[in-house]
């Protein structure tokens, strides 16, 4: 089993800033990417940015380059996603994701961290 276990949500004016962490723990032999989507009330869940160890590399969402940073200490098997400049567009539920090798490579799922962004 693996545990993705998410903080650092909540309720920011636009412009603020906030920063998610995300912590993967259980039966893990190596982390492949970790990331984060979010899903909006009545809309899809959508990518927001992911980071890839093999081959480094990390991936935005165009609505969210230059204003979100996301970063990983692989010591702690956590990633962070630095939030700048936060527009009321980016309310959402936002979910932490993790591709864990375990005898093989499956994607797991956090329970979801609150961001809600006023004008």
């Amino acid at each position: 089993q693996v545990q993705l276990v998410e903080s650092g949500g909540g309720l920011v004016q636009a412009g603020g800033s906030l920063r998610l962490s995300c912590t993967a723990s259980g039966r893990i032999s190596s982390i492949n990417s970790m990331g984060w989507y979010r899903q909006a009330p009545g809309k899809q869940r959508d990518l927001v940015a992911t980071l890839t160890t093999t081959p480094l590399s990390t991936n935005y969402a165009d609505s969210v380059k230059d204003r979100f940073t996301i970063s990983r200490d692989n010591g702690k098997n956590t990633v962070y996603l630095q939030m700048n400049n936060l527009k009321p567009e980016d309310t959402a539920v936002y979910y932490c994701i993790a591709d864990i090798y375990w005898f093989g490579l499956s994607r797991y799922w956090g329970q979801g961290t609150q961001v809600t962004v006023s004008s």
